[in-house]
């Protein structure tokens, strides 16, 4: 006999068994933890830091909610606080005194620094923790470019190649472990290795801003420097954000020339260059959250438009998850705090 209700076969269809539901790894916290793909950690962590000239000066940068420029005394306590917290490595950044500033970068090489007197100063204070120190000309340079630049306003690569040689040479004397040239000019990072090689810091290792794309991220950056570029833009030097196959380029030569570690900046409108790179090299792999990225969700969250903490976290994991092995990120101490 037929049923006098018509058979509803979405109804059957639905009740049939089914060989994979993922939802089942979604059920429960418990379980969301354990099927983790990428977890982030503190150890994952670069927490960039502002020096200033002065004592008992903490000054915030207007531009980024929670990040100061720190006098050396004050400073010192901020490296030990997030050392406890689990941070290994800060990368340093000098605010320069206008009447420091020449055409040719002097200052940056000067044995009695800012930066040598921080970092001899660091590692006398917390000896475990690295201290990776940025290498480029630009906060030292009356023109506020990355490179000497010539009478026609055309940035030099080869004699700003012999300064970052200097400085990099002159802060590894000072006791950084690790010199970062952020500069972009063409064969720096050979340089840089053989001028440490053959002054013995065969042990001082070479963080090469490999992929630096001249992005409109920087702003807050260069407003807590006080380095935005006096006139022009960074174009010829840094590259087009359009390009990916050129970081491919620039990965293999910095590769080549010494670097121990390759980095792409910024991170987050760079997620697919991070995974190509990744997948390229078995290097390890550093991104920077930068300035911008990290000014956008502090506004968000202030405006109550956001979640900061979440979308915070969020981020962080999305760029390790694209392939990044450590981040320098704005907001390391706030991420150690959490994962603490």
């Amino acid at each position: 006999m037929s049923s006098s209700h018509p058979v509803d076969d979405a109804a059957i269809s639905a009740q049939v068994p089914l060989h994979q539901r993922p939802r089942r790894l979604r059920r429960t916290e418990a379980i969301r933890k354990m099927v983790r793909e990428t977890q982030l950690s503190v150890n994952d962590l670069i927490y960039p830091l502002f020096v200033m000239e002065g004592e008992d000066l903490k000054v915030e940068v207007a531009s980024m909610p929670g990040c100061y420029r720190y006098s050396l005394d004050l400073l010192l306590k901020e490296v030990s606080e997030v050392y406890e917290l689990g941070i290994n490595a800060i990368a340093l950044f000098p605010v320069v005194t206008e009447e420091k500033k020449d055409a040719t970068g002097t200052e940056s090489y000067n044995p009695e620094g800012l930066v040598q007197r921080t970092v001899r100063a660091i590692k006398q204070a917390v000896p475990e923790i690295m201290v990776i120190t940025d290498v480029a000309l630009d906060p030292f340079s009356s023109d506020g470019h990355d490179g000497i630049v010539d009478e026609n306003g055309v940035i030099l690569n080869d004699p700003t190649v012999e300064v970052l040689v200097k400085m990099a040479v002159s802060q590894a004397e000072a006791g950084s472990d690790m010199v970062a040239p952020s500069d972009m000019m063409d064969g720096r990072i050979g340089a840089i290795r053989r001028g440490l090689d053959a002054k013995g810091y065969t042990n001082v290792s070479i963080l090469a801003y490999s992929a630096k794309y001249a992005s409109a991220y920087y702003g807050p950056f260069r407003d807590a420097l006080d380095s935005a570029p006096k006139f022009g833009d960074k174009k010829t030097y840094q590259m087009d954000p359009a390009n990916a196959l050129e970081a491919i380029k620039e990965i293999d030569l910095d590769i080549a020339e010494g670097a121990d570690i390759v980095m792409v900046k910024p991170a987050l409108p760079y997620l697919d260059i991070i995974y190509r790179v990744r997948e390229h090299t078995q290097l390890p792999v550093a991104a920077y959250n930068v300035s911008g990225e990290y000014a956008m969700i502090k506004a968000a969250g202030q405006q109550g438009w956001i979640d900061e903490k979440k979308v915070m976290l969020e981020t962080l994991t999305s760029i390790k998850r694209a392939g990044a092995d450590l981040i320098l990120t704005y907001f390391a101490k706030e991420v150690a705090l959490i994962l603490r």
